[in-house]
């Protein structure tokens, strides 16, 4: 028996592994090689047959045993085995415990039972202010209300629904088929009822006999502050009915939030940039800052620099669980260099410079002209003044 694979190897399960290990590790096999999830894959039912010769014997203590002791020989008659024939095994109570799901007996997947309908996915667009505190918008979309001729029966009036002859009012059928591992049950929903149980002979003319008409309707949707780009608003109770008497379905509304000119977001932080003179980089001072909120002064200090990240605390974003408590906002400040000057303006600068030791080409230094840079290039100040 060199070919065949190690049991334990063949469930991916060690040696010293316990009933329920074994058990859940062919339930997972089984589940996903099972031949009616694959019908006509060969390779999924050798697969199958393989995961389940395997759970046979070491899920019965005394095969177990044996096959530890002999390996495969125990089952094929060497090595002192009796032998094994997998050939005609009952597996009916394997499925049963394992496959509910699938097989008779216990099976939990079909019902005639009261189901929630589905739910209905939508969007909404929203400015990027509107995100930051909330809003009311209010969207149209086509939703099924119950038909006022039948009642939500579907039946004509006067008329009533009569039970389905061919499951017998379960809603579901038990087809039974042949297989190597001998007589299979599969549970489907009845294909006459599509699961209801009952049969409508004479339909109500309104509605075709689906007990809905479809109406377009209005909806207000309460967007909330600082909700982000592509989360979603959920209302119950507004989306597909439900089925045999169960509970509408829900409406998803995913907000698309707008792109700003100026702010960007990052979780609940706002971020954007300001211009700044080059006097008030100098000399510090007060600048108008745009926020969510509008404007806001902030006082620059002396000296500056260009890029410097300034933080307005609880200018941000509000958070979905406390409006109250805000992200903050980061300011960018950009010394803006001026251009277009005239030949007074340059003349001011000129002193200005040498006043304050050739600040903007030799910061610190001694109070010089100012001259080109290396190989021609200009200076911080010539590129201010330019040439007269």
């Amino acid at each position: 028996m060199a070919d065949k694979r190690d049991y334990y190897e063949v469930l991916g399960v060690d040696k010293n592994a316990d009933d329920a290990t074994i058990k859940k590790a062919y339930r997972n096999l089984a589940k996903k090689y099972h031949p009616d999830m694959h019908p006509g894959d060969a390779e999924a039912e050798a697969k199958f047959k393989e995961a389940s010769e395997a759970y046979a014997v070491l899920s019965d203590a005394d095969k177990r045993r044996q096959y530890d002791q002999f390996g495969h020989s125990a089952f094929d008659g060497g090595a002192g085995g009796a032998g094994f024939d997998f050939s005609g095994m009952d597996f009916s109570d394997v499925f049963s415990d394992l496959f509910g799901d699938f097989f008779g007996g216990g099976g939990r997947r079909t019902s005639n039972g009261p189901m929630k309908g589905q739910n209905i996915h939508t969007s909404v667009s929203v400015s990027f202010e509107e995100a930051a505190f909330g809003c009311e918008k209010e969207i149209e979309l086509t939703l099924k209300d119950e038909c006022p001729t039948c009642h939500g029966s579907g039946a004509k009036p006067g008329t009533s629904k009569k039970t389905c002859t061919k499951c017998g009012g379960k809603g579901k059928v038990v087809m039974t088929s042949q297989s190597f591992f001998g007589t299979v049950q599969n549970v489907t929903t009845c294909p006459e009822c599509h699961g209801s149980g009952q049969i409508i002979v004479d339909k109500c003319v309104d509605c075709h006999g689906t007990g809905y008409i479809s109406k377009r309707k209005k909806i207000s949707i309460s967007i909330p502050a600082g909700i982000d780009n592509g989360q979603r608003v959920r209302i119950q109770d507004k989306g597909e009915p439900g089925i045999n008497g169960g509970p509408r379905g829900d409406l998803l509304v995913e907000v698309r939030v707008a792109r700003h000119p100026i702010f960007q977001r990052n979780d609940y932080d706002i971020y954007s940039a300001a211009p700044i003179s080059y006097a008030q980089a100098a000399l510090g001072g007060e600048v108008i800052i745009d926020t969510i909120d509008g404007k806001v002064s902030y006082e620059v200090k002396p000296g500056t620099q260009t890029d410097t990240r300034i933080r307005l605390r609880g200018k941000g974003i509000p958070t979905l669980r406390n409006k109250n408590v805000r992200g903050d906002h980061y300011v960018t400040l950009v010394v803006q260099v001026p251009t277009d000057l005239s030949s007074e303006a340059k003349k001011l600068l000129r002193e200005f410079d040498a006043a304050t030791g050739g600040s903007l080409d030799n910061p610190g230094g001694a109070a010089t002209t100012p001259k080109k840079g290396k190989k021609g290039k200009k200076s911080i100040f010539d590129k201010i003044v330019g040439d007269d």
